[in-house]
């Protein structure tokens, strides 16, 4: 019993760290903890930006957690590994596959991950803090929808164009 408990309470984190990754992005990376998430809608120049300070502060949590966790406080060891699973997570689909801050140069054509990965740039086709859609990390709405909020943030189709990479054409907002 106790390892179903401990893998649903791990699954549970999983699960739940994206609806936390998405206030969190929404409300502080794009709120007081702009100072620091700045740095990813800038061109980056080495391999690290000021926003990975927030991987730092999550991964201090979840090993905390985890440390707590096998000192004997109940579940807490698999909260932290839940959080630890989904920044790898993140690691994979955000820092490489979207933004190509590893050596894997992949860009979906396809499928989910072509959503994902659109998501993302249509996010990042703001500039500045305010008025942005789809702050999921994992999860990315229908298309279709992010663009007709771009649109109602912004009265309009969006002036700033870009090229979709997964197409190689101009993504009309």
């Amino acid at each position: 019993m106790t390892v179903l408990i401990n893998a649903l309470v791990f699954l549970a984190t999983l699960d739940g760290m994206e609806l936390f990754a998405w206030w969190a992005h929404k409300y502080v990376m794009h709120g007081w903890g702009w100072g620091w998430h700045r740095s990813h809608h800038e061109p980056r120049d080495g391999w690290f930006e000021k926003n990975d300070l927030y991987a730092v502060v999550f991964a201090g949590v979840a090993i905390a957690l985890i440390a707590l966790g096998t000192a004997g406080y109940g579940p807490l060891e698999w909260i932290g590994a839940g959080m630890t699973a989904y920044g790898f997570l993140y690691f994979v689909a955000h820092d490489g596959l979207v933004h190509h801050r590893w050596p894997l140069r992949y860009v979906p054509r396809n499928g989910y991950l072509k959503r994902l990965y659109q998501a993302h740039r249509l996010h990042h086709a703001v500039e500045g803090k305010e008025r942005c859609v789809s702050f999921g990390f994992l999860y990315a709405p229908p298309l279709p929808v992010l663009k007709q909020q771009l649109r109602e943030l912004h009265d309009g189709p969006l002036r700033k164009a870009s090229v979709d990479a997964s197409t190689e054409k101009p993504d009309a907002v």
